[in-house]
């Protein structure tokens, strides 16, 4: 039985308007979704990140723990009111919703690095599970929007957040070219 149990949102997740005005051009905006992501810290690390760099976060249902949980806020510390998170019942249903934006799909598999693309506003960066990653039924059906982070260690995969990090500050400094 799957240990993965599908939560309803912390008051926090509430949709807020996202301060514009931080750059004077508005700037372009870059997306980050992390579908069924299972470890706490990660989400909340994730959330401070997204809330530092006004980027909206998507979490796709369902998520392997509980938003209230103490781990998730304190590793977003107070930044969660300055966050725009939306919470999508299911993969399928994130896509319905977004079915226009471009997205893309990383990934340890892929042949393609994260610095190869040339990103633009509105570009939604999805992420995988901690476990797992993303299924291999959707990076099949996205191959060519699969991008992965190059790594020269013994070892599996990055940390999540880091992943993040690395990956959406790329796309920022392509879009907001700092």
């Amino acid at each position: 039985m799957d240990s993965r149990i599908r939560r309803r949102p912390h008051r926090f997740t509430e949709e807020v308007e996202i301060d514009a005005a931080w750059r004077p051009d508005g700037g372009p905006r870059v997306h980050v979704a992390l579908v069924e992501p299972e470890i706490p810290q990660n989400t909340g690390t994730i959330v401070r990140l997204c809330a530092c760099a006004a980027c909206p976060l998507h979490l796709v249902e369902p998520l392997g723990f509980d938003i209230d949980e103490r781990a998730v806020r304190r590793a977003g510390l107070d930044y969660w009111e300055h966050a725009h998170v939306s919470v999508h019942e299911s993969l399928e249903k994130f896509h319905e919703t977004h079915a226009g934006a471009r997205m893309w799909y990383t990934t340890k598999k892929a042949d393609r690095a994260y610095t190869e693309v040339d990103y633009a506003d509105g570009d939604i960066l999805v992420f995988g599970r901690e476990t797992s990653g993303l299924p291999d039924e959707l990076l099949e059906q996205h191959a060519d929007r699969a991008i992965g982070i190059p790594m020269f260690g013994p070892v599996r995969s990055i940390n999540l957040a880091n992943a993040v990090s690395i990956v959406l500050y790329e796309a920022l400094r392509q879009t907001r070219g700092f």
